[in-house]
């Protein structure tokens, strides 16, 4: 008897704490939020189902091959930010694809910064890479390199990005 009043007073007690414990404020969920708030919070747009797809396939094992377009690093605070564009030109998607800088005043190293993409890039897919790093005085040139995951990465600065259409169609 006292067994099965131990048993029911125990789950009794096990149904009651979890609801006391998760249980919100009237203030905390009726909070509206200020002016005065500076985060926001934005989701990407989903990609679309064929580049969902795209991406799905085996990634790229070994040398990947990708276009770059580098735009003139500007300083921004106390960093110096750079945007580069990359077009995946493989037949598989890049996992993993990361990009280095490193900054140099002369002959020596000074700064660096590095930028990881956490999906992969389908093939014919452009991405926005964006590289900070601490500016400091007498910064003269920077260097990039690409890795991926499974590999190195074969860049090629471009102008334009080439056209895949075209070439199917020929």
């Amino acid at each position: 008897m006292k067994r099965a009043a131990f048993m029911s007073t125990a789950l009794l007690c096990c149904l009651a704490l979890p609801t006391a414990a998760f249980a919100q404020s009237k203030k905390a969920a009726s909070k509206k939020p200020t002016t005065t708030d500076t985060t926001t919070t934005t989701t990407p747009a989903p990609p679309s189902p064929e580049l969902a797809k795209a991406r799905m396939r085996p990634p790229v094992k070994g040398t990947a091959y990708i276009e770059i377009i580098k735009t003139p690093s500007k300083k921004v605070g106390n960093d110096i930010v750079t945007v580069t564009k990359v077009k995946n030109v493989s037949d598989a998607p890049i996992a993993g694809l990361r990009l280095d800088e490193w900054w140099y005043a002369g002959k020596e190293q000074v700064s660096a910064g590095s930028f990881r993409l956490r999906q992969p890039l389908a093939p014919g897919e452009i991405a926005d890479i964006t590289t900070s790093s601490p500016w400091k005085p007498g910064l003269s040139g920077s260097n990039l390199q690409f890795t991926h995951a499974n590999g190195t990465v074969k860049p090629t600065s471009v102008k334009a990005f080439t056209d895949d259409t075209k070439k199917k169609k020929k």
